[in-house]
């Protein structure tokens, strides 16, 4: 596999220190022990958290995490508590983002993430599972569905990166601009309000909030990052050949629902639902009921025929 970038932290022992620390914190706070799991791919060291792997009964699911964010979102106030499912549950750390993970990426237009995806499979020794990806993890679950469907039992793509260009409104450049250009938590917060959540409906306890906020700032400012973003895959979603879910917020900014729906429609044939939910922002892997229906949905699946049973 060909790197295409490298990204890094400034400093590499103190700024994982802190991510350490940081995860520690969310453990403690959600009364977790997330396992660790470090394996070697093309893309150098992958990280890997999980919950319950040792039990092999149970349905897999492996999440990828949205671009400058951690898996570890997805438990924010006990997220994966909402999927009313037990499961094994592996929150992958994708290369090239501001995490434990080291950071080379591929060229982000070609297959190779999904080759890489099938690596972390391959490594964590998992036959077939399903997979939920937000925004940039969106785009992983496809290019994993092009390149290795017999892998995947369903995919659920959340508010994803792949279904459309990034939208270039005022509005939505402005707000993610604005902690880039300035990282400080008046600007991280300013953002996650206006473009990631939707209060009342949509939002963090202040604990999550603040833990949010600290990540955003610390990631903006301590991680170099020369990441490719998500793009419209286009025609190459005609190739994907996995059962689809996807989750979509009616206040995301970043990527507007309607036009994520009509793509995903036309050019997924493969895709068997659609849901929106009204006043929910991008960041969807947090909102309650949206894991509530991931949870729903894959208690239905008939493991033998991997279908929806009726």
């Amino acid at each position: 596999m060909k790197i295409y970038s490298k990204s890094n932290f400034k400093d590499e022992t103190a700024d994982l220190t802190y991510f350490e620390n940081w995860a520690e914190k969310l453990e403690k706070n959600n009364g977790r022990h997330y396992e660790r799991f470090k394996i070697e791919t093309s893309l150098g060291k992958t990280h890997i958290w999980g919950v319950n792997t040792n039990e092999e009964q149970l349905d897999t699911l492996v999440i990828f995490p949205g671009a400058r964010t951690t898996a570890l979102i997805w438990d924010f106030d006990k997220g994966l508590d909402n999927l009313n499912h037990r499961m094994r549950i592996f929150m992958v750390e994708t290369n090239g983002l501001p995490n434990l993970s080291e950071g080379s990426t591929p060229d982000i237009k070609s297959l190779d993430y999904g080759i890489w995806a099938t690596e972390v499979f391959d490594r964590l020794k998992i036959e077939k599972a399903f997979i939920a990806g937000a925004s940039f993890g969106g785009l992983i679950c496809m290019k994993f569905g092009i390149v290795s469907p017999d892998r995947i039992k369903a995919a659920f793509l959340l508010n994803p990166g792949c279904l459309q260009p990034f939208s270039l409104t005022f509005k939505n450049l402005f707000y993610n601009l604005l902690p880039i250009i300035k990282p400080n938590k008046k600007n991280v917060l300013k953002f996650l309000d206006k473009a990631i959540f939707s209060k009342p409906n949509h939002k963090l306890s202040e604990f999550s909030e603040t833990m949010l906020v600290d990540y955003e700032v610390f990631a903006i400012s301590r991680y170099k990052d020369k990441t490719q973003k998500p793009y419209y895959m286009d025609k190459q979603l005609e190739e994907v050949k996995v059962d689809t879910y996807l989750l979509v917020g009616d206040k995301d900014l970043l990527f507007p629902y309607q036009k994520s729906i009509d793509n995903a429609k036309r050019q997924i044939k493969s895709l068997k639902e659609s849901k929106i939910y009204n006043n929910v922002g991008h960041g969807i892997e947090t909102y309650d009921k949206a894991l509530n229906y991931i949870g729903e949905t894959i208690k239905k699946y008939n493991p033998s025929e991997n279908r929806i049973s009726h």
